[in-house]
């Protein structure tokens, strides 16, 4: 048995349809997954307003600290969307990971800044602003913005160190391929790529999330033997 963490997507919650498909092909796996909802969100307590890009990295090394203190170290992290971007800059501090997964994440978190861009003035004049995403109200503030901004992924692609598996789609109409791309480019070996074929950004068809879960536990069997 091995142990992983799951990030989920911005403004999304552990319990996405998806998710749980990809959780449960894992745990099949023998990969035991602790999937958990960031700061605001979901079951969470806090705001969501007072978050940020560095919150979300802190609430996946809480997470990871929390299996260890509790069952074991994680040696897989896996994350959907900004998620994906959080687990790799969680990583270096989550020393037990040796195996980290992305599924459609953008290669900086200031990516996810430009598709605020309608509201940026009125976030810019009073300090945030409430913007629709996904059908839910969310409330985004300016600390959010310019955190996401400051965060600059590339040296800490580059120095991972560990094996790195980017799933992206070229239909992902949300955050484009391009940004797979720049993140393989960036990262050393041992890295690879799974094209998610006309999957959407969300994984809505079952069949994909399943796909992704089957292939993602797979790709980690490598890197976690002794583990399973």
């Amino acid at each position: 048995m091995c142990y992983s963490v799951f990030a989920h997507c911005f403004t999304c919650t552990k319990n996405l349809k998806a998710i749980n498909n990809i959780c449960l092909s894992l745990t099949k796996a023998r990969i035991a997954v602790l999937r958990f909802d960031f700061t605001g969100l979901g079951e969470s307590e806090g705001e969501f307003a007072d978050t940020n890009f560095s919150s979300n990295v802190g609430d996946l090394v809480a997470a990871a600290a929390f299996l260890q203190a509790h069952y074991e170290a994680p040696r897989v992290l896996i994350g959907h969307s900004l998620g994906g971007t959080a687990v790799i800059q969680a990583t270096k501090l989550i020393p037990s990971a040796v195996a980290i997964a992305t599924i459609a994440a953008p290669f900086q978190p200031a990516y996810l800044a430009k598709l605020l861009v309608q509201n940026r003035d009125e976030i810019e004049r009073s300090g945030e602003a409430e913007v629709v995403i996904g059908g839910g109200r969310f409330k985004i503030s300016k600390q959010f913005i310019e955190d996401l901004e400051r965060t600059d992924m590339k040296k800490t692609i580059a120095d991972l160190q560990r094996a790195l598996l980017i799933c992206h789609s070229p239909f992902d109409a949300t955050v484009s391929i391009d940004n797979a791309a720049e993140i393989f480019v960036t990262a050393k070996h041992p890295k690879s790529f799974l094209s998610l074929n006309t999957a959407d950004h969300l994984l809505t068809d079952a069949r994909d999330s399943a796909y992704v879960g089957t292939m993602v536990a797979t790709w980690a069997s490598r890197y976690i033997q002794d583990d399973i």
